[in-house]
């Protein structure tokens, strides 16, 4: 019955989304239902969801409205503030720079370099491989340095925010050197954690075949599903899908006197910054080794230390040669500001619900006490895991959330205990790699297919493209891979007995078959329904 329950925020909130197209009505009810759900329950003194209480109605309207609102406005901490406050000074730089007509120089110029449609995807897949550091800071970013190429090669908004969210997280958490890492070894009890974190990334099945799978698409110019009929639309009509650039481009007339330097520089003192600020405040400067440094950095306070610092390269540039007025600035810093408006709706609403599921109904250990008890199941535990995992995801929108929640268990499962007051600790074995590389993966296929995906919103919000759009368009893609990992981790833990080598090996072969299968399955299903 527990289980029931705490799943019907979610269920209400997506269900809602797909159903009217509207998403923040239908996450502002789910957000509504989940708060009144723990409320009415009795909340935390019943101890009802932790599972250590009885259900006591409590029916006074007023104390239940009071102590709802109370729990939403707790979810956005100084961590989401920092993020929010990204999201608005980037807003501003976009506007900035489009303003001064470096955005519409860098389309002309980047136009000339990318002479294809598929030349500006697989760039736009690079830059993204490039920028490793912080999810987050890779959707807006390359959302804003690839938009006026993609635009010229009539690429749907929908299509550019698949491509920036499947190369973001999966770039994000296979690299040691990222806030996605530093996730990952913190919810580790073994030995060596940021060494078992090394050995799960060429097991994470999800984040490479994803890239590979991208990789394939584009090359072989294959669309299906939603992303089709929009794509077809785009190069017919130049329907683009712009939810955002268009109100930039049309409340204020664009200087003619901007030049491919006016976009590249604030953009480049951007990420220089935000690098400078994680490496500082994680402490290099204080004798704290390099990856230290990233996995202990302020990410929030970075990011913004970069944002200010592109702000201020771009009034160092444009006010002396006159490209914009003193005025101009500031009416385009007011500008950007609205333009972050819905993305801010959206992830403050998002973060509510993902809150209220995780820490008040406890959805995440709801599930996963259903498998406590899994010790005859160890042989499939990496597959189990990993649909586990992208479910949790899937309904509470946090992948970090999700590992905290299922690496723990699976430690658990596998016999694991660990004590660092009393010295006891233990190394990896094969199959727990596995099992941490499936959760690892898993979280990513459910922030990738979740409406209420903190990194979906930013990549929906980079590429400036309707954010249910985007989800439904990116559905069909990661759920074909995830099927194909599916079979991969399954292969995997049932060769964990023959070694770490061996059962790496046979499971890639199982997923390169499996992904080519999936892919030459797709273009001929697509190649039929065209010649029907």
């Amino acid at each position: 019955m527990v289980q029931i329950l705490v799943l019907l925020p979610p269920i209400i909130a997506i269900g809602l989304a797909l159903l009217t197209k509207e998403v923040y009505s239908s996450l502002f009810i789910g957000v509504v239902v989940g708060a009144l759900l723990f409320v009415l329950s009795g909340g935390a003194d019943a101890g009802y969801f932790a599972g250590t209480g009885d259900w006591t109605w409590n029916f006074n309207i007023i104390e239940v409205l009071k102590t709802t609102i109370e729990e939403i406005s707790a979810t956005v901490d100084s961590y989401n503030m920092g993020i929010l406050l990204f999201l608005v000074l980037l807003g501003m730089l976009v506007a900035l720079v489009t303003k001064a007509g470096g955005s519409k120089a860098y389309g002309e110029w980047a136009t000339t370099k990318f002479k294809s449609k598929k030349s500006s995807l697989l760039a736009t897949s690079a830059l993204g491989a490039i920028i490793f550091v912080d999810d987050y800071f890779n959707c807006l970013t390359v959302g804003t340095v690839m938009n006026p190429v993609t635009d010229k090669h009539k690429v749907s908004r929908a299509k550019l925010a698949y491509i920036i969210d499947s190369t973001a997280a999966p770039i994000c958490i296979i690299a040691p050197v990222s806030s996605w890492g530093a996730a990952i070894t913190g919810n580790m009890t073994v030995n060596n954690a940021f060494g078992v974190f090394l050995q799960t990334i060429p097991f994470n099945f999800y984040a490479l075949l994803t890239i590979i799978f991208l990789v394939a698409i584009v090359c072989l110019n294959i669309d299906f599903g939603p992303m089709k009929g929009i794509e077809k639309l785009a190069e017919e009509t130049g329907d683009l899908g712009n939810t955002q650039g268009e109100t930039i481009k049309t409340e204020f007339e664009i200087s003619t006197k901007g030049k491919v330097i006016d976009l590249i520089v604030p953009i480049v003192v951007l990420i220089v910054g935000a690098v400078f600020g994680m490496v500082y405040t994680g402490g290099l400067f204080d004798g704290e080794t390099i990856i230290d440094a990233f996995t202990n950095c302020d990410a929030p306070v970075s990011l913004n230390m970069g944002a200010i610092f592109g702000l201020l390269a771009a009034l160092i540039m444009y006010l002396p040669r006159k490209i914009i007025t003193a005025k101009e600035y500031m009416e385009s810093l007011l500008q950007g500001f609205k333009s972050m408006v819905p993305a801010i709706a959206i992830l403050v609403l998002a973060w509510s619900l993902g809150y209220l599921c995780r820490y008040k109904l406890m959805l995440g250990d709801n599930i996963a006490v259903l498998f406590e008890n899994a010790e005859g199941l160890l042989k499939v535990l990496p597959a189990i895991l990993f649909v586990l995992a992208g479910f949790i995801g899937f309904s509470t929108g946090t992948s970090w959330g999700t590992m905290g929640i299922l690496i723990p268990l699976a430690e658990g499962i596998l016999g694991c205990s660990a004590d660092p007051v009393l010295g006891i600790s233990f190394d990896a074995t094969p199959l727990l790699i596995i099992c941490i590389a499936a959760v690892a993966a898993g979280a990513v296929l459910g922030d990738h297919i979740s409406p209420i995906s903190d990194t979906t919103i930013m990549a929906s919000t980079g590429a400036q493209c309707n954010h249910l759009q985007h989800v439904s368009t990116q559905l069909p893609y990661a759920l074909t891979v995830g099927a194909v990992c599916v079979l991969a981790f399954l292969t995997a833990g049932l060769c964990a007995d023959m070694g770490y080598g061996a059962a790496l090996g046979i499971s890639w072969v199982v997923g390169i078959i499996g992904l080519a299968a999936a892919i030459v399955g797709v273009k001929f299903i697509e190649k039929k329904k065209s010649n029907k």
